[in-house]
């Protein structure tokens, strides 16, 4: 009986033993693969960075090849419609501001010449100075010294009408600019829908939503609407500009064609 007891209590130790040294065994199996997996991470986050840098003697890419990027990202057919809508709208812009800029003119220094001219040659040498100036006000001021035999009031009359048209002149392609401006967001929110649209059909195909499917197809519709934005931005920017422009033009027009009136009123008078 004894025998038997002691060999239980034998038994028994190294059984305890046993299971001491194989959970022993597993903590450390287990730290070991804890180990051997931070390490391999560690060495996918270097390899991945190193990816992300730029290689050795790579330049970064330039502005004008990110924004190729995001144009073909953007879809061809929606930034391409886009893109028309700037290029014609600044090639609007280019022209009013070329034509703005030659239909500037320094209206006392015209008025001084033109005062000259009649007191030294009559209307004739006033007309002949309009000629040689160019620019909307000496067009108005021609047409209204071709009409002063048929007396001020028939002047004034003419000064008014044909200040109407220059007006018109100045103010010609601004509407065309405005449509660019409207159209362009517009035409960048379509983009938006249909690739929203698209990516919706991504995700009913797979049948399971996934948020790597889900950030890029939304991440390129966006894409036309912000390009859309910019343009629409550039191009309300030049219109304000032009507007101002045509408005200061105009008040000198006004301005002058009141003093005009005073020359030839001060000239009919010494006549």
């Amino acid at each position: 009986m004894k025998k038997l007891f002691a060999f239980l209590a034998v038994f028994g130790m190294l059984s305890m033993g046993a299971s001491s040294i194989y959970a022993q065994g597993e903590e450390q199996s287990v730290a070991e693969e804890t180990t051997t997996e931070q390490v391999a991470e560690e060495e996918v986050a270097v390899e991945e960075a190193v990816a992300a840098e730029p290689a050795e003697g790579e330049e970064p890419q330039g502005i004008h090849k990110q924004i190729k990027a995001k144009f073909i990202e953007g879809g061809a057919v929606f930034m391409s419609f886009v893109l028309l809508a700037l290029v014609f709208g600044l090639a609007i812009v280019i022209e009013r501001i070329i034509y703005l800029n030659l239909s500037t003119t320094n209206t006392k220094k015209l008025l001084q010449k033109i005062e000259d001219a009649l007191n030294e040659g009559g209307v004739e040498a006033a007309k002949e100075v309009c000629r040689n100036t160019r620019g909307p006000v000496a067009s108005i001021f021609y047409q209204g010294l071709d009409r002063f035999d048929e007396g001020i009031e028939v002047v004034e009359k003419s000064v008014v009408s044909y200040g109407s048209v220059q007006m018109g002149l100045l103010e010609k392609g601004l509407s065309w600019i405005s449509l660019f401006i409207a159209i362009a967001p517009m035409l960048g929110f379509m983009g938006t829908v249909i690739g929203m649209i698209d990516a919706f059909d991504t995700i009913a195909a797979m049948g399971d939503v996934s948020a790597t499917a889900v950030a890029s197809g939304i991440k390129v519709a966006l894409i036309t609407t912000v390009s859309g934005l910019i343009v629409a931005i550039i191009l309300q920017i030049f219109y304000n500009y032009l507007v101002s422009k045509i408005d200061g033009i105009v008040n000198n027009m006004e301005d002058a064609s009141i003093s005009l009136m005073d020359i030839l009123v001060k000239y009919n008078m010494k006549k």
